[in-house]
Order: C-alpha cells, then structure tokens, then sequence
C-alpha cells in the first residue's frame, strides 16, 4: 500500500465521489469501511438529485408544528425518548439557526453547493458509465390543502431568488403531468431542474467497481481512530488491531464521522436522523418523477425496482433498533395520494442520515490537523451533494485553486 495514498474512511456515495475525484487527479486512494458492500443510506435513499432543495430544516415557525408531529407516534418526526437528554445541544443549536437571517445565509450556502452538482455529477456518471442511471424529469411537489400551499410561500420565494426555477401548477395541471394522483392533491409546484437516478444501489455499486478497476484498493474494516501526529503521515487504526497508513485521511463515514472527529479533537453536533421507506416492485400506479408530499414530509420515487416511498425523521441514536412501523405508515399515507397504489409486497427498510443542526454538510480540513479533511453531515442531501464534495475536497488535497468559499461548510463553526 502506498505511503502516499489518500485513506477515505467511507464507502457511501460520498466517499466513493471523493475517491473518484482524487483518482481523477493523479492520486493513489485507498477506501476503508465496515462493510464495502452492505446496506447504506447511500443505498436505501430515494434516490433524488434534489438540487432545489436549499432550505434549511430550522425555518421561522417550526416550532409551533413540531408539538403535533412528536405526538403522532407514526408522523413525521419522532425522537426516542432514551436519546433525548443527549439531544439538546443539537437541538438548542437548531433552534438558534431558526431566524430569518441565518435561513438566508445557510439557503445561499445550500445554493452555491447545489448549483455546481450537475456540473460536476454529469461528468463522473459518464466516465464509469453509469449516465443512463440519471433521469431528468424534474420532481413534483403536492399539497392536500391551500393552507399547506400559502405556509411555504416563503420558502418557494427564497429558491426563485437563488436562480430555482419554479412553476406553480393547479390539482388539474399535476394530475396531468402524474395521473395516478388522486382528488387529494388540491395545489402543486413543479421543479424541472431536480432529478433523480434508476436505483441508487446499482449505482454505488456501479461506481465502486470502476473505481477498483482502475486501482483504488478497498478495504473491509472499521475505523475507530485516526493518527495524524506524524508529519505528512496518517495512521487509521481499526477496530481489529489493524492499522492503514497514508499522507492524509479523509472522514466520510456519515452518521458515524462525529465520533472520530471528537476524537481528533473537534467538536461537532452530528446526529442520526434515521430514514425509513418501502419499496413496492410492483405499485399497480406509474409515476414519471419524484413526487414530494409536502405536509406529510414523505416522497415517492419510480426507480427500476420499484416505487420507493421514503420520508420521516426519527432521532434514536446510532444503536435503536428500527421501528418498520412507520415504514409500513409511509405506505399507507401515499395511498391516500395514489388511490390506484398496490401497498402489497413490500421492502421495508431503514437507514442512517447523517444531519447537523444547521442543515449544511462539513466540508474541509481539520482545524486541528491538516492531514484531516472531513466529508459527512449532508443530511437527506448525500446522493445530491456527493459529486461537488468529492471535487471540493480532491481541489482541497491537491492545493488547486477554490471554485467557492468553503468556509461555511467547516467543521470550526461548532467549536
């Protein structure tokens, strides 16, 4: 193994972008992770290249849906009551970001990342050939009640101020781009420039493979420390008492980065935000793009293995079990959407989200030490941000010039 390798720690979407942009500049890269080849968030998600979404969770006025949304044991949002005492300082951080001007600033940051996603999302699908796993019908984005419709008004107004094309539409105009919709929907919004990919399985599979047959070594351990203490060396310690070297460690573990940033010795709020969804092989209903169910927090999506349907927000920590009843309750509410829906025959399924408080990723070297970057915390916006935060980083390692201001992705915000 070479001495001057990059060692990513993560074999997500992420972590194989970042590997890709590396290799792409001359680099050596060796990628570590638990389990190569098993089930992620990377995998499980819904697949959306949701480049509109810029919007941070934290919005003026949230606080007054959350009380309902706790008490709905299957609703959108749920936090096990084990974890919350060590949920307070994410959530008094939320809460602080939750003002008019720290939404514009974190929606302008969103922004500037999502604009270069294509830019740079287009190119590496085409080199591994995987560009026909892209789909740009744009997305669709229901609401069942004119109330719904007028609460996001704000929100819709910022992402036309950031360049977002959007086009209002009438129940009539959504039910002729998607007939399977059914009377609910009274209001929609549509949004050309999202996008979403075949099945985001085959396609980090598919990413994976490329990348090992052009010579970035894959490694299957778990990564519990990082020694950066030697001058342009790097030492990963794994859990079995093995140990990769390299000039420089990039942390893109997801969920699971917070504990070895803490390790480092740089603070950061990064919690799970557990995701659950179905996927019917076959829904009996045909849709052409990603629908967003924007009062229920939930999205369907037609991917080649059928219609996922995924959404909630569950906060147990890394450890809890999952609760595949709200799997089954993600189903049972896009029934109400898609009265055609065949809701037999089901996967469920559940993963880890890695979110920060403030709705934006960690983007950037170790203030502490500068062998480290880090590459985690993108929240629902992996797949979507995987691609630019591989090339951010690669410029990063490899001293090119800055195509933008990384500084409010860094990690030193949380100190």
């Amino acid at each position: 193994m070479n001495e001057n390798s990059i060692v990513v720690i993560g074999a997500g979407i992420v972590g194989l972008a970042i590997a890709y942009h590396l290799l792409h500049d001359g680099i050596d890269v060796v990628v570590v992770d638990r389990d190569p080849e098993g089930d992620k968030a990377s995998f499980g998600n819904a697949g959306g290249i949701a480049v509109t979404e810029i919007v941070p969770a934290s919005v003026p006025g949230l606080a007054w849906r959350l009380p309902g949304w706790l008490l709905d044991p299957l609703g959108p949002l749920s936090v096990r009551p084990a974890h919350a005492p060590k949920l307070l300082p994410w959530l008094r951080r939320f809460a602080k970001v939750g003002n008019p001007n720290e939404v514009a600033r974190i929606a302008s940051a969103l922004a500037i990342l999502n604009h270069r996603v294509y830019d740079d999302l287009v190119p590496m699908l085409a080199e591994t050939g995987l560009s026909d796993e892209l789909i740009r019908n744009g997305a669709l984005t229901v609401y069942e009640t004119e109330a719904g419709f007028r609460r996001d008004a704000d929100a819709w107004m910022l992402k036309r101020a950031s360049g977002i094309e959007v086009e209002d539409l009438t129940a009539a105009d959504a039910r002729r781009l998607e007939p399977a919709l059914g009377n609910l929907v009274r209001r929609a919004v549509f949004t050309p420039q999202w996008s979403h990919v075949s099945d985001p399985k085959r396609l980090v599979d598919g990413l994976r493979t490329w990348l090992q047959g052009c010579g970035v070594t894959i490694v299957t351990g778990d990564a519990r420390n990082i020694d950066a203490a030697g001058a342009g060396r790097t030492t990963i310690e794994l859990e079995d008492g093995r140990s990769i070297s390299g000039a420089k460690a990039v942390v893109a573990a997801g969920a699971w980065s917070g504990m070895l940033a803490r390790r480092l010795g740089d603070s950061v709020l990064l919690e799970s935000e557990r995701g659950y969804n179905t996927t019917l092989p076959d829904p009996g209903v045909a849709l052409d793009r990603e629908i967003v169910f924007a009062e229920r927090k939930f999205v369907a999506t037609p991917l080649s293995c059928g219609l996922r349907i995924g959404g909630a927000a569950e906060f147990g920590g890394l450890e809890a079990v999952a609760n595949f009843e709200r799997s089954r309750a993600l189903v049972k509410l896009a029934s109400r959407y898609l009265p055609a829906l065949k809701t037999e025959g089901g996967t469920a399924w559940a993963g880890h989200r890695p979110a920060t408080p403030d709705s934006l990723p960690v983007i950037g070297p170790s203030p502490r030490h500068p062998n480290v970057y880090y590459a985690f915390g993108h929240g629902h916006l992996g797949l979507t941000q995987s691609a630019p935060t591989g090339r951010l980083i690669a410029d990063l390692i490899s001293r090119k010039p800055a195509t933008i201001d990384v500084s409010p992705y860094s990690i030193a915000r949380f100190s």
